[in-house]
């Protein structure tokens, strides 16, 4: 099997109840399951707060009212998440970006997680970007 391929998925959908931080609860999961690798393949419900950092931007902006959850996806990892979401308010207006901490959840959001149980995800920092990317490695059997 090709370096990089994924032998099994297992899903994992999940419940977080008001007051929860949706990134921080998911890194959480993450933690407490015995995988090292997962992706969030959606997500929706409503949030009490949002906290996205948009493209091109240093910091996350908040911003406390009702919102729907519409999508969320992305990869976590033990040492850190790269989640993306996007939001409607009240109006219906749609604003999207990095989910950072402190988006809260207001009544529910329902999350499918697949679980990569062969498989490791890290963040590593690639001097091609600046940034801490992924890297995905298989499990070793021990």
């Amino acid at each position: 099997m090709p370096e990089g391929t994924v032998r099994g998925v297992l899903p994992c959908p999940l419940r977080l109840l008001p007051g929860d931080d949706l990134r921080g609860a998911l890194v959480a999961f993450l933690r407490n399951s015995p995988h090292q690798a997962a992706f969030v393949a959606a997500g929706i419900g409503s949030l009490s707060r949002i906290a996205l950092r948009r493209a091109g931007s240093a910091h996350a902006e908040s911003r406390e009212a009702a919102y729907e959850l519409l999508t969320l996806s992305g990869t976590l990892a033990a040492d850190g998440a790269h989640l993306h979401a996007t939001v409607a308010d009240t109006q219906g207006t749609v604003s999207g970006g990095h989910v950072g901490a402190g988006c809260i959840v207001r009544t529910t959001a329902e999350v499918l997680v697949l679980a990569l149980p062969d498989t490791v995800f890290a963040r590593v920092a690639d001097p091609a970007t600046g940034f801490r990317e992924l890297a995905i490695t298989a499990k070793r059997d021990r």
